[in-house]
C-alpha cells in the first residue's frame, strides 16, 4: 500500500525536472497526480506516461502562469480532471514548483521592469493566488509544499531578482502555516542546489564539474533526490512539521 494511497495533487510545472520528479514520486506512493504545464504539451504528456508506465495516475491541466486569468484557467481545468478520475474536486497535496529565473550572467543593474514583473508574477503572485484557490479544495490535513531555492540563503548577484521572488515564496510559506494549522494543513518549503534539470549546461562536462563543487558531497543533485523530500512532507509522517525551510541543496549552503 502506497503512503498517498486514494490521495489527489497537483503539481505545478511537473512537464520536466525537478516537477516531473515530484509528480512520479507522489503518484508511486498512490496519489492521483495532476501535471501542470504552461506550454509544452508533449513533456507533459510524457510525465503522464512515465507515471501510467509505473502504475500510477496522472492527468495535465494547462496554464500560462502569470498572464491574465491564469488560476482560472489552472482551476478549471484541475477541476475537471479531478471530477473525471477521481469522482470529486478534492486536492490533498499542492506543490507549487513553477518558476522562472534569470539568464547566467545577468548583472543587477540590467535588470528592467519588465523583468521585475514577469518573475514576480510566476515566482510569488501565481503560487499565493493558486495556494488561496486551492483552500476551497483542500481536506483539513492536507498538504502545500513549496519549491525555493538555495540561493535565498547565498549571495549569487546573476540571482538577485530571482532570489527576491523565492524569499517572497518562503514568507508565503510561513505565513500560510500559522494561519491554517488549525486545520492541521501544513505548508513547508523545500529549497534546492544545483539540480540536473535535463538543461543543456548540464551535458558539458567542465561546467558540471565547476558546479559540483559547490555542494558538500561534490556532485550535482538529481532530480529524484529533491522529489524524495516533497514527498516525504506530502505524507502522514510530516504532520509535525510546517512553516520550514527544508535544505535539499546536498550541503551548498554549509559555507
Amino acid at each position: 500500500m502506497g503512503k498517498l494511497n486514494g490521495k489527489t495533487a497537483l503539481v505545478t510545472g511537473s512537464s520536466r525536472g525537478i516537477g516531473r520528479a515530484i509528480a512520479a514520486g507522489l503518484a508511486r506512493e498512490g496519489a492521483l497526480v495532476a501535471v501542470h504545464y504552461a506550454h509544452n504539451e508533449r513533456a507533459a504528456q510524457e510525465t503522464v506516461e512515465l507515471i501510467e508506465k509505473d502504475g500510477g495516475q496522472a492527468f495535465t491541466v494547462q496554464a500560462p502562469l502569470g498572464a491574465v486569468g491564469d488560476v482560472d484557467q489552472l482551476f478549471q481545468g484541475l477541476e475537471a480532471g479531478l471530477k473525471k478520475h477521481a469522482g470529486n474536486t478534492v486536492l490533498d497535496i499542492l506543490v507549487n514548483n513553477a518558476g522562472e529565473t534569470l539568464p547566467a550572467g545577468a548583472a543587477p543593474e540590467d535588470l528592467s521592469p519588465e523583468q521585475f514583473d514577469r518573475l514576480f508574477a510566476v515566482n510569488a503572485k501565481a503560487p499565493l493566488f493558486i495556494t488561496q484557490r486551492a483552500l476551497g479544495l483542500l481536506p483539513d490535513g492536507g498538504r502545500v509544499i513549496n519549491i525555493s531555492s538555495g540561493t535565498t540563503r547565498t549571495a549569487i548577484p546573476s540571482q538577485t531578482l530571482y532570489a527576491m521572488t523565492k524569499g517572497a515564496l518562503e514568507q508565503l510559506s510561513r505565513g500560510f502555516a500559522r494561519h491554517l494549522a488549525p486545520r492541521g494543513i501544513t505548508i513547508n518549503t523545500v529549497a534546492p542546489g544545483i539540480t540536473d534539470n535535463g538543461s543543456e549546461i548540464f551535458k558539458m562536462p567542465e561546467v558540471v564539474e565547476q558546479m559540483s563543487q559547490l555542494s558538500a558531497f561534490k556532485r550535482i543533485g538529481e532530480p529524484k533526490e529533491v522529489a524524495d523530500v516533497v514527498v516525504f512532507l506530502a505524507t502522514d509522517e510530516s504532520r509535525w512539521i510546517t512553516g520550514a525551510f527544508i535544505d535539499a541543496t546536498g550541503g551548498s549552503l554549509l559555507g
